[in-house]
């Protein structure tokens, strides 16, 4: 497994579409196994191959339950709204509003090539649709409501 460099802000690729996984080879589970390892390495919730400059339907997501790791996800159901506060690694100290699907079911392929049907809700379905996002070359930053000051919170932290 490798650390891969996280794409920033202004980088071409994190606004291009990415293209469907065909074969699921051990170059697809090294990619899935180096992503799960920067996103930790960068204390993030979800990473999308464009952010490591891979133009693949590829995510990986862990809430706290173990890495989801998702080939070519496709959300099917919606459900519900949520405003919550999103950041993103490839959009380092920002973070805004965004409303979502307080529900969401997204269909996918695991690493033995297995359909899975995940249902999730709260910040599971807040990333799984960002994730998605980023494969189509959206960010959250297209659809924040409003910006906050995270410096302020890290400053209250700092201070207990």
């Amino acid at each position: 497994m490798a650390l891969r460099r996280i794409r920033l802000e202004g980088d071409p690729i994190l606004r291009k579409k990415s293209r469907p996984v065909e074969e699921i080879n051990e170059r697809i589970k090294t990619l899935l196994d180096d992503m799960v390892e920067t996103m930790n390495d960068a204390d993030g919730v979800g990473l999308a191959a464009p952010q490591i400059g891979i133009l693949r339907r590829v995510v990986v997501i862990d809430v706290g339950e173990g890495p989801i790791k998702m080939i070519n996800p496709e959300i099917i159901e919606v459900e519900g709204s949520r405003i919550e506060i999103e950041g993103c690694l490839s959009i380092p100290n920002k973070a805004g509003t965004v409303e979502r699907p307080e529900r969401v079911k997204v269909k996918y392929l695991n690493e033995e090539g297995e359909e899975i049907i995940l249902e999730g809700t709260g910040l599971l379905a807040t990333a799984i649709c960002h994730e998605v996002d980023h494969l189509d070359g959206i960010l959250y930053t297209d659809k924040v409501i409003e910006y906050v000051d995270i410096t302020a919170e890290d400053e209250e932290i700092e201070e207990e």
